[in-house]
């Protein structure tokens, strides 16, 4: 049994999340922590809300509440929408609890301690419109790189390049559209990431299974013009983790928080802790998937994330934990995915744009779009989401192939044979030839959801469930029946089998289709097929079942239409 740690790009706090942001992080993280509980390994899968910042503190504003009740609010919306889509977390955390801000002041000390921080005295921009400085990505203006007009102050979502606010040309306050800006003097500490360049440079070199977009985002970081730069890890805000030097007080910090792109990655950490504390866990429980000297050597440690969070993962993050001096895990595979796209534009949170996930499960059960989402996930590049895309695929592969497989053949199993799985002639050649073909197919499945290729695992399920229909299609026992019932029997009974094999196949995939699937088998054994004709034998001569209610239905022309004009605009 291995071990593995599994985190997904934490979500901000302020709102519901689109679908794009779902299949660039939290979803195939979900299929991955899934399949490797599937084959018998132990998983740690933890996620959270990023609850620090000024988004944060704008969200709360605008809806009229204190920024911790808002927070402590939409934790709850967010952790329910997860549970709609099935997503398995072990522990879903959140960055403003007291274990993580125990930690980052933790770490926040260790850096000093290894002189990896420094003071600076800096210009920093201050709305007089707003009545506050402003934090880089609250003030927007022209990017002097690529020409961007809505270019943040601390990176370009355009060309991905790192900015300072003063950088910008024709700056603007985010928050109330203002130019009446004033640059003032203000002290604040940096993480001396330059000094650990060449750590970094080594260690992303090592990871030569690493996808191509996430060491190239990295390696653009570190070598491009100067270099990787220090970065400021302190805000002018009321709203965050308090700045401490570990336990102790920081002088000429007071008042002043962490940047949430500090504390927030720490979170990972933290939630492991929240998990343990929430489980009657000792320290050692949540130490031995992150401290290497005390268990976490063995564990394998996968992050899934969008390219945008890439930066920070490969190398805010790392300079954080390498620059601490102790034995915490580093990451070991870092999954990174481009962007879905909607229907000839971008999703976007702060426009309204697109899918939201409470929507989506307003219309159709997450099966559904788990499966569209995963089967399109934008892994070599960016995808898009079409309804007519949508309506085809769900049609084609979920009803056609997967559910009337299904139905056809435990219809069929209850007219002629009742509804327990029926005795007969042993399996022959073309359930020997199907025997093969899934074993090997099986094999490939393996493959691809080890090495999270996330749509190619998703191909060759489909064409596991192709195979079945095929076989049905060719031997026809409806025809088989009316001369060889017995022959008719076996085939029905290898079906029946198959029904159980898509069920703990397609798990990862559609967990609430293979709980139902289960259920109306009258099974409870989800053993995962190390060995295909064993696995074809489960359910024995006599077996109950029930015929299960329609597992997919189709989505009609005047729903696709609908839910077009629905979502053709913005989100109030």
């Amino acid at each position: 049994m291995a071990r593995f740690l599994i985190t997904s790009a934490i979500p901000y706090i302020n709102g519901i999340k689109h679908l794009g942001n779902l299949v660039g992080s939290q979803l195939p993280a979900d299929l991955y922590a899934r399949y490797q509980r599937a084959r018998g390994h132990e998983v740690m899968f933890l996620c959270a809300t990023d609850e620090h910042g000024t988004p944060a503190e704008l969200a709360a504003a605008k809806a009229g509440k204190p920024v911790a009740d808002y927070c402590a609010e939409m934790h709850e919306v967010q952790a329910g929408i997860a549970k709609g889509f099935g997503l398995s977390f072990d522990h879903f955390g959140r960055s403003s609890s007291p274990q993580n801000h125990a930690l980052t002041q933790h770490f926040a000390g260790k850096l000093a301690e290894q002189g990896l921080i420094r003071e600076v005295t800096e210009k920093q921009v201050y709305s007089h419109a707003d009545g506050r400085f402003l934090p880089d990505r609250y003030i927007e203006g022209t990017c002097p790189n690529c020409g961007y007009e809505r270019a943040r102050g601390d990176q370009c979502e355009e060309c991905t390049k790192q900015l300072d606010p003063t950088d910008l040309i024709d700056p603007r306050s985010a928050i109330s559209g203002s130019t009446d800006l004033e640059v003032r003097e203000t002290k604040h500490l940096y993480l001396c990431q330059s000094q650990l360049k060449d750590q970094l440079d080594d260690w992303i070199n090592s990871k030569s299974d690493w996808p191509v977009l996430t060491t190239s985002i990295a390696k653009k970081w570190l070598h491009d013009g100067d270099g990787l730069q220090d970065r400021g890890i302190t805000r002018d805000l009321d709203w965050g983790v308090p700045v401490k030097k570990g336990d102790a007080d920081w002088p000429g910090m007071d008042g002043k928080v962490f940047y949430v792109w500090f504390d927030a990655p720490i979170e990972y950490i933290a939630a492991s802790r929240e998990w343990a504390d929430a489980n009657g866990k000792t320290d050692a429980d949540w130490q031995r998937w992150w401290r290497t000297d005390k268990g976490a050597e063995d564990v394998k440690y996968v992050q899934f994330m969008g390219k945008d969070n890439v930066p920070f993962h490969t190398l805010s993050f790392p300079a954080t934990i390498l620059g601490s001096g102790e034995p915490w895990k580093m990451v070991d595979h870092l999954k990174s995915f481009n962007y879905l796209n909607y229907d000839g534009g971008q999703f976007s949170t702060s426009q309204g744009r697109g899918v939201f996930m409470d929507q989506a499960l307003e219309i159709l059960p997450a099966d559904y779009w788990r499966w569209w989402l995963l089967s399109h996930a934008p892994e070599s590049s960016d995808s898009e989401f079409t309804w007519e895309n949508f309506q085809q695929s769900v049609n084609k592969d979920l009803a056609d192939v997967l559910g009337n497989f299904v139905s056809r053949i435990t219809k069929f199993c209850r007219s002629k044979y009742g509804e327990a799985v029926p005795a007969g002639n042993d399996y022959g050649e073309a359930e020997q030839a199907l025997i093969d073909e899934i074993s090997t197919r099986v094999t490939a499945y393996e493959g691809h959801m080890a090495a999270m290729d996330v749509r190619k695992s998703a191909q060759e399920l489909r064409a596991i469930w192709v195979a079945g229909n095929e076989y049905l299609q060719s031997v026809a026992p409806w025809s088989v029946f009316k001369t060889d019932p017995d022959q008719a029997a076996a085939q029905v009974r290898l079906g029946l089998n198959l029904i159980r094999l898509y069920a703990v196949l397609s798990a990862p995939f559609i967990p609430d289709a293979t709980k139902r699937l289960l259920a109306a088998l009258q099974t409870e054994d989800r053993s995962w097929p190390d060995d295909v004709a064993a696995a074809l034998s489960a359910l024995p001569a006599g077996h109950a079942f029930t015929v299960p209610e329609v597992l997919f239905a189709k989505i009609t022309d005047e729903q696709r239409e609908e839910w077009q004009e629905r979502f053709s605009g913005t989100r109030d």
